[in-house]
């Protein structure tokens, strides 16, 4: 293969891409490459794979729906991470009278 017209079309495909961020669809290849795998990519790095042929520039709701399953698992993500930050103590019960200020006599 002749390198200058492999990055002249690398150089080509990326100009013809207007956002700085493409979201792409995985084709199925020969060694083994899954089709229908949604990612986003640089601008560069989406030439490349179109012109590798390893994938497709996806459609605006390809796009859409990957953008919202992205934000739904960060959602998840953050939730998942605010639960481990939770902190609780342990008060015995005449360490919570003592906090609330009040002596009760009884059976403990």
């Amino acid at each position: 293969m002749d390198l200058q017209v492999y990055y002249r079309k690398i150089r080509e495909a990326e100009e013809a891409l207007k956002d700085p961020s493409v979201v792409l669809v995985s084709q199925e290849t020969p060694d083994g490459g899954r089709a229908g795998v949604r990612t986003e990519v640089p601008r560069r790095i989406a030439a490349k794979l179109l012109v590798e042929g390893s994938a497709r520039v996806g459609t605006a709701e390809e796009a859409h729906e990957f953008q919202d399953q992205k934000a739904e698992a960060k959602r998840e993500a953050d939730q998942i991470a605010a639960a481990s930050r939770m902190q609780f103590t342990v008060v015995s019960p005449a360490e919570l009278r003592k906090l609330k200020g009040g002596v009760q006599t009884g059976k403990e």
